[in-house]
């Protein structure tokens, strides 16, 4: 099967350069909900036969204009949701986020006994994340989108795509709306067929004035 990952649009913590995780968390920016609206337009020609998002209030409404578009309903999941920062919620200084960035991405090279500051391990997120998308798997369809999070698609990917290292995830941007496409399935395993740093309608829709941190590669939280 095919599964196509959409982080969400911009947020306000976003801009802030904060790591804002909590439930149900901020709505969109301005330019978050133009992000939003140029989905359909940016996915034409590639079919999708179902649509989820994660428990947090900006994912459900960056899948509406999709959602409208293609006739589908939003199907709200509890596993899908950004990987909670713990101690680490609500701050924006370089130490927290990289403590951050660097814990997460320890799981996705397989250190899924590394810990949160107040938070959950590895086996934690891969165990919520993971049942939701083996659920989407057994429905039997043939192409998913799944409107989720910054670091909750980066880290995935770095665990699951086989033909490329654990390090790409954590060595590229993955900005708001950005798309991740994987092939395959768990039996099989997943292989990476696009990785889009940009807006999902391009650099016209990127903010490069924001601080973005679970959408920044690890070198740039030195």
């Amino acid at each position: 099967m095919r599964l196509i990952f959409i982080r969400h649009g911009q947020t306000p913590a976003n801009v802030l350069g904060l790591l804002d995780t909590a439930h149900p968390g901020p709505g969109l920016t301005e330019l978050g909900t133009t992000q939003a609206a140029a989905i359909p337009d940016a996915l034409d020609g590639q079919g999708v036969d179902a649509l989820f998002a994660s428990t947090l209030v900006r994912t459900q409404l960056t899948a509406q204009p999709l959602a409208a578009a293609r006739g589908l309903g939003v199907t709200v999941l509890g596993g899908l949701h950004e990987i909670e920062a713990g101690a680490l919620e609500g701050r924006g200084d370089l130490p927290s986020v990289r403590t951050y960035l660097e814990t997460v991405f320890a799981w996705g090279s397989g250190d899924l006994d590394a810990r949160m500051p107040g938070g959950p391990d590895g086996h934690d997120f891969f165990g919520r994340y993971n049942g939701d998308l083996e659920s989407i798997a057994r429905s039997g369809v043939d192409s998913a989108a799944v409107v989720s999070h910054g670091a909750a698609i980066r880290v995935w990917v770095a665990a699951h795509a086989t033909n490329v290292a654990p390090t790409f995830a954590a060595e590229n941007h993955l900005d708001n709306t950005g798309i991740v496409v994987l092939d395959g399935s768990f039996d099989d395993g997943w292989s990476l067929a696009r990785w889009a740093d940009q807006p999902i309608g391009g650099a016209v829709l990127a903010d490069a004035s924001a601080e973005d941190p679970t959408g920044e590669p690890l070198s740039e939280a030195d």
